[in-house]
């Protein structure tokens, strides 16, 4: 898990537990397979798109079931692994506190 410079703490679809309601951030794909950034955003893996995942194949948890939007896939983990995500909790709390403070600079 890495924090970011707004303090939110970021990882990637691959890390994520089941359940969790998670935001896009970014794409990198490896420099083995660039073509995985295109193809993962033609899906829909879009910064700012909701996604969760669903569930993990056992043993090893590849693949994983995500939902994207309206849409249900199945990924590698190395896949996975190319998608930044962050809670969507995580983010609106971030995103209260920027707009506090832009406010509060305001008065």
């Amino acid at each position: 898990m890495i924090t970011n410079e707004r303090g939110i703490s970021c990882s990637t679809l691959d890390e994520a537990a089941i359940g969790t309601n998670l935001v896009v951030l970014k794409v990198n794909a490896p420099a083995q397979a660039p073509e995985w950034e295109r193809w993962l955003e033609e899906i829909g893996f879009i910064t700012g798109e909701h996604v969760r995942l669903m569930a993990k194949a056992i043993p090893g948890g590849d693949p994983m079931v995500v939902r994207i939007g309206q849409s249900t896939f199945a990924l590698r983990r190395a896949e996975a692994a190319c998608v930044s995500v962050v809670p969507v909790d995580a983010l609106a709390s971030a995103l209260s506190l920027d707009r506090m403070a832009i406010e509060g600079g305001r008065v």
